[in-house]
């Protein structure tokens, strides 16, 4: 026994513990965590982890990044202020807790499927948020189940908007109404396409592994011995092994599945399908497609805007649910009222800090991952503290929430770089040049900020709109001279923010200047009404006389349509930007003093928007 703060790690019976109570954890994460605890102190290594545990496999440092989220949750362990596992960026892990050796073995250990700890705000464990409906939805499926006909259920919806919550919470629900025996496998990035089944046999091992381990056993033993090991007895409880001794074959598995099923309803639950291998895949389309009655449900969880086995499981989606094979639930991100909910019960106070959850519903965009991750943020930064103590505490704002910079929470911003860098350099700089628009950027501008050519940018940011679910294209623009260019959003601004931020400032400005001069020169001849665009990339190059200058083309544009409010705010925000110049830089033998004719221009201006409040006045008068 190896003690770590209320955690016991029992190697003889390979289990966890907590305060007593035993924590479910399948095999490969013991393996990692009890290795952490063996040696702990120091730097254990990505390559060496995986070298322990796959010696003779090769395996994506990826599938550790999986199970340390997973060890993690079950630990309660917070990666921005680690308890137990400390991430060490691009070199490995260190397990940091005090480890005490122990020769106790309790006996007759209840069990749980989590530890009741958390490290988070609230003292409290996650609880479903704004998916009431879906939850229905699902609960709906089990009487049909219970009389033998055949649910296949798609839970689609991009990174982070609860797809595992749901399906976690419905567990709990069939679990404690014992409606069925649940056998769950997750498919793991970079594994799909080097293991068949992986997530199968994920789910096979925790079936043989559970109450039932035996029952499953001699039927998949007499009906598809080849997904066995061999060399187990049944009461020994063996599991699947990778190697099997003969050619599985799908049809056996089927069988064998629907068998297992008559004797108690069978659930198989498979997260991120969208890195399954196509094998796994066909095993769905034959579950849902085979004829016979059976008590067998299939939930399966994916990205719904792109993925990387997008060209197998669309296909297979909209096949099964033409022919009502299937059902799909789309996951949308959460209204602001459950942004607050979720507050709510995170910070464990009635009462929010005033504009808290309009910042972080803007923010996140309502995705639950990106909520929580902003609440810690903040919290982080202080930017939100606690005040008081016992029952008087709260949770109270240190700055107005509209004055906030926050940037992107590090967990956060650690996500989507692994997502960035698995992009070509080329389609690393073609996002970069993107993320320097506000909202949307269109192709043209993309060339230009890279010296390219439009339509081959185009063809590139096409590509990457149907591969990358965090890029969508939204429509096309016809430019002045005649031709088309498409233009395309980023699915959350998070991602735009992490873009702009790992470019070099240099890369940065010579980028905006270019989009800048391309702008006019699309424009030749009418520049002034685009000049305000020209403006925004000339200061955030730091070019500052040249954003003036577009700053007093823009304002003549608007004095033109009698907007002078907005002339005199174009013409005070160019005085502004005036003011970081050296006097000597403004070569007056060319430029006879521009800030000269800005004052001008803006005492017009503000003396025009004199007359017109007069006139507004003797308006209001006569009527």
């Amino acid at each position: 026994m190896k003690q770590f703060g209320p955690f016991r790690l029992d190697t003889g019976n390979q289990c966890l513990l907590h305060n007593g109570v035993t924590v479910a954890l399948p095999p490969k994460p013991f393996a990692v965590l009890r290795y952490l605890v063996e040696n702990p102190g120091r730097l254990i290594t990505h390559d060496e982890l995986l070298d322990k545990l796959w010696p003779e496999t090769y395996v994506q440092p990826q599938v550790l990044r999986t199970y340390m989220l997973e060890l993690r949750k079950l630990l309660g362990d917070d990666a921005g202020n680690p308890s137990f596992i400390q991430t060490l960026p691009k070199r490995g892990y260190c397990f940091v807790a005090q480890v005490v050796e122990s020769v106790e073995a309790p006996s007759n250990r209840p069990t749980a499927s989590a530890p009741p700890v958390s490290h988070s705000p609230s003292p409290a464990a996650p609880s479903l948020v704004g998916r009431e409906d879906e939850l229905t939805l699902l609960t709906a499926q089990l009487p049909a189940l219970a009389i033998g006909e055949r649910r296949i259920v798609f839970i689609a919806g991009e990174a982070g908007i609860g797809k595992t919550a749901l399906v976690d919470a419905f567990c709990r629900q069939v679990e404690a109404s014992q409606a069925a025996i649940i056998a769950r496998g997750q498919c793991v990035q970079g594994i799909g396409s080097k293991e068949e089944y992986y997530p199968v046999m994920e789910a096979l091992n925790r079936l043989c592994a559970s109450a039932r381990g035996e029952a499953a056993y001699r039927v998949l033993s007499r009906l598809a011995p080849a997904w066995l090991a061999s060399g187990h007895e049944p009461e020994t409880a063996p599991v699947p092994t990778g190697h099997p001794t003969r050619e599985r074959s799908l049809s056996d598995l089927c069988a064998a599945l629907e068998s297992l099923s008559a004797g108690s309803p069978l659930m198989l639950v498979f997260e991120d399908l969208d890195w399954a291998d196509d094998s796994t895949l066909n095993l769905i389309s034959a579950l849902a497609r085979r004829r016979a009655p059976a008590c067998l449900m299939v939930v399966a969880t994916y990205r719904s805007r792109k993925s990387a086995a997008e060209h197998s499981l669309k296909p297979l989606k909209q096949d099964l649910l033409m022919r009502r094979l299937c059902i799909e639930i789309q996951l949308a991100p959460l209204s602001k009222n459950s942004v607050a909910e979720l507050l709510h019960r995170e910070l464990q106070q009635e009462t929010l800090p005033e504009g808290l959850d309009s910042f972080i519903h803007q923010r996140s965009e309502g995705n639950p991952l990106f909520v929580i991750a902003t609440l810690h943020h903040l919290i982080a930064l202080r930017f939100l503290v606690r005040r008081g103590n016992g029952a008087a505490a709260h949770w109270e704002q240190r700055v107005p929430f509209q004055e906030i910079e926050a940037g992107v929470p590090d967990a956060l911003a650690q996500m989507i770089e692994l997502d960035i860098e698995r992009l070509t350099p080329t389609e690393q700089h073609m996002l970069e040049a993107g993320s320097l628009l506000n909202v949307a950027f269109p192709a043209w501008a993309v060339a230009a900020a890279l010296e390219n050519d439009p339509a081959e940018v185009e063809e590139s940011l096409d590509d990457l709109a149907r591969r990358l679910y965090f890029v969508e294209r939204a429509g096309e623009d016809e430019l002045p001279d005649g031709t088309r260019s498409a233009f395309y959003i980023f699915a959350h601004g998070l991602y735009r923010e992490v873009l702009v931020q790992r470019q070099p400032e240099a890369r940065r400005a010579r980028r905006h200047i270019r989009m800048a001069d391309r702008l006019g020169s699309l424009f030749a001849g009418r520049e002034s009404s685009v000049a305000r665009e020209m403006a925004m990339h000339y200061e955030a190059a730091g070019n500052w006389y040249r954003a003036a200058t577009a700053l007093h083309a823009a304002a003549g544009h608007a004095q033109n349509r009698r907007a002078h409010a907005d002339a005199a705010e174009l013409l005070e925000r160019a005085l502004r930007l005036l003011d970081n110049l050296d006097p000597a830089s403004l070569e007056p033998a060319n430029h006879p003093s521009l800030a000269y004719v800005l004052r001008s221009e803006l005492a017009a201006a503000r003396q025009f928007l004199a007359q017109d409040s007069l006139f507004e006045e003797n308006l209001s008068a006569k009527a």
